[in-house]
């Protein structure tokens, strides 16, 4: 039986990993956390061409009231990130069954390495924003990630974490699996993804046909 996707890209730090349980403890309190990711992520998405990352972090916490300071204990405290529940079960059959698999990720090269390594499993690619030049959900990142996957753009599935990431992946071509785990709100000129889930147990099945 031929399988419906050669390749499958993931968002990291939502889609893969709960780096939002880490950002609440170094905010002190989960109210803080959400605020400051909140600013973040507003950041980040409306930034197109590549601004350092943990620039991007500092200003954030600052608007958001935290001191910018506290970027740099974000970062020091990456190696802390843990993937959701269940993520290296669904990827396992993934990879056994030759499936390429890559990161497309809005982090600078250094800590995007230090976040992959955090998921236990091997990627083919890494792509981050730093080294695509853009952030996400411009289409650069997207299309490199799947260039250096050396997969079709239609043989290649995106597994989101962010609702952002339904319209960047979307307008480059790419399926979009949307791994919801935290229940965030989708923008409403995103368009529908071909699955929304809280988790990826049904995954292996949806890629390998």
């Amino acid at each position: 039986m031929t399988r419906r996707y050669d390749a499958v890209l993931f968002d990291l730090l939502t889609g893969l990993l709960d780096s939002w349980t880490l950002w609440n403890k170094v905010a002190g309190d989960e109210a803080s956390g959400r605020r400051w990711r909140a600013v973040y992520l507003k950041r980040t998405y409306a930034a197109g061409a590549y601004r350092p990352y943990e620039a991007l972090v500092a200003e954030a916490a600052r608007e958001a009231g935290l001191g910018a300071g506290l970027a740099d204990v974000l970062a020091a405290r990456y190696g802390e990130l843990r993937p959701w529940s269940g993520v290296a079960a669904a990827l396992a059959p993934l990879a056994d069954a030759g499936v390429k698999l890559g990161i497309v990720t809005n982090c600078s090269e250094a800590l995007g390495r230090v976040a992959a390594s955090c998921v236990g499993v091997r990627f083919d690619v890494v792509l981050t924003a730093e080294r695509a030049g853009f952030y996400k959900p411009d289409p650069h990142p997207y299309r490199l990630a799947v260039t250096e996957l050396g997969a079709a753009t239609d043989r290649c599935l995106f597994v989101a974490g962010s609702a952002y990431d339904l319209i960047g992946a979307s307008r480059v071509g790419l399926g979009v699996w949307w791994h919801d785990r935290i229940g965030m709100e989708k923008p409403a000129d995103a368009p529908e993804p071909l699955r929304h889930t809280r988790g990826l147990e049904e995954l292996a099945g949806f890629v390998l046909g």
